[in-house]
């Protein structure tokens, strides 16, 4: 280490020699030395405020606690003298007991004595001797005893008018008091029961009844009540008798001021609950400690306020200097960090400032720009006399507020597009000592406008040519944001053809059954919600234009920020034509089906209809020989002629429902119950299984819900496909025994959706698996003699009822030994309102599964 040169002069002696504090104070800068010269003193006096504040805080502690100490001592006063009281009571009742015990006294002589006794002490209300079976056998009350404390000889106590204290005295056998009673907590009472006894066996009680209030009034000493605010409280710290006080009824000046001095204790032996407070507040302020402090802390503040001030005073300066080099500064840097080039000229139109970004943008320093006139150095060769006029405006003051544009060219010969902006330059005595010109590159926003331009031009360009109405017109308003040329040449330029599509397509069939017709189904949605929920799809009949119009609706957020709705009608009439036209060709497909089914079965049917004719026939013949030869009777004739009605009817059945089968008719969903379809259509069709020798057995489960179809078409279904199993085990050539049909039909889920489910399964050879994709297509068939029409209509049933139409092979190992065809329908409650309409060829539904 270099060691510390020596002093060499007498005031370096003199410095060394000076305190530590001395000479730190020296070392400070004058700026610092100002602060700690204020700051010290304004600590000097914040230190004795503090030191004044405590003093009489704890002044005025000490004085609380002897405050607090007084009252805790009178209380405990006031709590010896009512448990005296209360134990020379007890000690009279129990010398009562003790001669009842010793059967010194009777029932009168009880009443005499307890009637001296209550005379002599007010609190008690009422004394009664009570056997063990609560049952009153002498009693005596006092006059001011409340008529409904009153006790009757004879009457019985009930369990709840002691408070369980019978009961514990029966117990202990030793004397109990209960808690406070009484429903009005200012005329309570507490009840003493002192136990009888009678050769060691419980015998009734001695009970004596007290007025709480009574106890407080004679039992409470007068210097107590006179000092404090005293009252008899309960456990629940309900008042009894006395009263006290709030603490916002004393004036509070200081915070330790008027601080209320209270203190409770139990009233020891009761034990139950009744417990004495007594409160006590300072009704007087402390004026001298109070005044004292309010000086004391009125002069710290003014001696505080004025080192402030003085503070404040010597700085002022200092601060004014630091603010200037701050502006300067500021501004200065504002300047360079800059974007938008600055220009000054004075009034003869020379140039006295550039800013750098100014020069940055033309490429020119200042030193070549300042002094320079027209022209200058950056203007285009081309704009010469353009920009010279611009100049000529601008110094005579006639520029435009908004600005203008103008051509400007860098040092490097490139040219690109500004705008100036002009203000007249200010001096310090108000007067116009020239002008300022900002400017600011516009190249990129002019090419992003003019592209902006372009592409709204092409935008409108495709939508006018739109075979489609577009219209977008805010929520809530008859305006119209924006209409195409489509949408003008239908409803015209007015918002009422809008309003009328949203109205049209709101009245479609809502999503779910619950959803209801409301217009806007996203009424009451946030508009980030409604912007986001995709579009909905209606078709509509316009009678105006009388067009099928498909329209969809979309929320968006136009480029004001409004919430609007945009609407899309397409002409849909071409195609709903075509639709009611392909309609109403597979209604007679699914009847010249039904009619070839009924031609395929007519042997069958001949030879079914055939047995009950015959035996018509034969009843007849029957009759009329033996009726001829007079050989039968009435009862015999009657008989006969039941048989002969029965096979009749069995016929009429037959051809009934062959005739509904096959009869023309327009699809009619209704609410139908299952199992009616499923014994309609087997009927049918077992006539046929009969002939094939097929034994068809169905499994129907319980309690079907009911479907909304059309019970013809579903019956044309089943009858087709129990047909198909059929035919597909005749071709098989199984034998008699493995010849049979599964009809299978029970509940089930489908994509959470309850659905019934129809199952068909039969023990033929399947389909093979190179004819699985085509069975159906139209007019291709398995069977040699097949038209190719049946599943195909059998499909396009289901799918017109919201269903799935499925297939599978059945295997046993590798052996195909059957083949199931299944379909489900959607259970009435699950169904949308649109599903009560089925139409066979409006449903667009993916590619079936494997079917046949």
């Amino acid at each position: 280490m270099t060691p510390r040169p020596a002093p060499n002069t007498a005031a370096d002696i003199k410095r060394s020699a000076a305190p530590w504090w001395n000479r730190w104070w020296r070392r400070l800068p004058p700026s610092r030395q100002d602060r700690v010269a204020t700051l010290v003193p304004l600590l000097a006096v914040l230190l004795f405020l503090a030191a004044i504040v405590v003093a009489i805080t704890y002044l005025r502690y000490e004085e609380l606690d002897r405050e607090q100490e007084a009252v805790t001592r009178d209380v405990e006063y006031a709590q010896q003298r009512l448990r005296l009281r209360l134990l020379e009571r007890q000690e009279q009742l129990m010398r009562l007991a003790r001669e009842i015990d010793n059967k010194e006294i009777a029932t009168e002589e009880f009443e005499f004595q307890v009637e001296s006794l209550i005379s002599q002490f007010p609190e008690l209300l009422a004394i009664s001797w009570v056997d063990a079976r609560r049952n009153v056998l002498a009693t005596y009350a006092s006059p001011s005893t409340p008529p409904a404390l009153i006790r009757q000889v004879g009457s019985a106590l009930g369990a709840d008018e002691t408070d369980g204290s019978f009961d514990l005295a029966r117990e202990l056998r030793q004397p109990i008091y209960s808690r406070p009673l009484g429903e009005d907590p200012r005329s309570a009472t507490l009840m003493l029961q002192v136990p009888l006894s009678e050769q060691g066996r419980f015998a009734g009680t001695v009970m004596g009844e007290y007025s709480i209030d009574g106890l407080m009034r004679f039992g409470m000493p007068p210097e107590i009540m006179a000092r404090y605010a005293v009252a008899l409280l309960d456990d629940r710290q309900r008042v009894l008798a006395g009263s006290l006080q709030s603490g916002s009824e004393v004036l509070r000046v200081l915070p330790w001021s008027a601080q209320p001095m209270e203190h409770e204790a139990p009233v020891s032996p009761v034990g139950n609950g009744l417990i004495i407070k007594a409160q006590g507040y300072r009704t007087s302020q402390d004026i001298v400690g109070s005044g004292f402090f309010w000086v004391i802390g009125a002069l710290s503040a003014l001696t505080v306020w004025m080192l402030l001030g003085t503070w404040r005073h010597t700085r002022r300066r200092v601060q004014a200097q630091q603010a200037l080099v701050s502006e300067t500064n500021f501004r200065r840097a504002m300047e360079n960090s800059m974007l938008t080039g600055m220009r000054a000229l004075d009034l003869q139109g020379r140039i006295t400032y550039v800013n750098p970004a100014f020069c940055s943008m033309t490429g020119w320093t200042e030193a070549e720009l300042v002094g320079r006139t027209a022209p200058f150095p950056y203007w285009p060769d081309a704009d010469h006399e353009l920009l010279a006029a611009r100049l000529e405006d601008e110094l005579k003051g006639r520029s435009t507020p908004g600005g203008f544009e103008v051509r400007v060219q860098r040092r490097d010969g490139s040219i690109f597009d500004a705008r100036m902006y002009v203000s007249p330059l200010i001096d310090p005595k108000g007067h116009q000592s020239g002008w300022m010109t900002s400017m600011t590159d516009i190249t990129e926003p002019k090419r992003i406008r003019e592209e902006l331009s372009a592409s709204y031009e092409r935008f409108t360009t495709v939508l006018e040519s739109l075979d489609s109405a577009v219209s977008v017109a805010p929520l809530g308003s008859d305006e119209m944001l924006f209409a195409n040329k489509m949408y003008r040449l239908w409803f015209g330029t007015r918002g009422q053809g809008h309003r009328r599509l949203v109205e049209l397509a709101g009245k479609q069939p809502s999503p779910s059954p619950d959803d209801g017709d409301a217009v806007d189904a996203f009424a009451g949605m946030p508009t980030d919600s409604l912007t986001d929920a995709g579009s909905e799809n209606a078709e509509v009949f316009v009678e105006e234009l009388d067009h099928w119009l498909e329209v969809r609706t979309r929320y968006l957020t136009w480029v004001d920020g409004r919430l609007a709705q945009m609407v899309i009608a397409s002409d849909i009439t071409a195609r709903r034509n075509a639709e009611t036209l392909a309609a109403h060709q597979a209604e007679r497909a699914q009847t010249a089906s039904r009619l070839i089914t009924m031609g395929e079965m007519a042997s069958s049917v001949a030879h079914e209809l055939n047995q009950p004719l015959t035996a018509i026939s034969n009843y007849c013949t029957g009759m009329i020989s033996r009726v001829r030869e007079d050989r039968i009777g009435t009862e015999e004739l009657l008989g006969a002629l039941e048989k002969t009605a029965r096979q009749a009817q069995r016929a009429g059945q037959i051809i009934q429902r062959i005739r509904s089968f096959v009869k023309r008719s327009e699809p009619n969903p209704t609410l139908s119950e299952v199992a009616p379809m499923i014994s309609n259509a087997i009927e049918l069709a077992d006539i046929e299984l009969r002939r094939q020798q097929v034994r068809l057995t169905p499994y129907v489960a319980a309690r079907l819900p009911p479907l909304m179809v059309d019970p013809i078409l579903i019956e044309q279904v089943l009858i087709n496909l129990l047909r198909n199993a059929g035919d597909a085990i005749a071709q098989a050539g199984r034998l008699p025994g493995a010849r049979f049909i599964e009809l299978r039909v029970g509940p089930s889920q489908r994509d959470g959706i309850e659905v019934v489910e129809f199952s068909v399964r039969d023990s033929g050879n399947g389909v093979p698996e190179e004819m699985v994709e085509r069975i159906y297509e139209a007019f291709y068939s398995t069977k040699s003699e097949g038209m190719g029409i049946g599943l195909k209509l059998c499909r396009s049933i289901v799918e017109s009822h919201h269903g799935r139409m499925h297939m599978e092979n059945i295997y046993n190992g590798p052996e195909v030994v059957g083949c199931a065809f299944s379909f489900w329908i959607p259970v009435v409650s699950r169904l949308r309102p649109e599903a009560s309409q089925p139409d066979a060829t409006s449903a667009s539904l993916p590619e079936p599964e494997r079917a046949r």
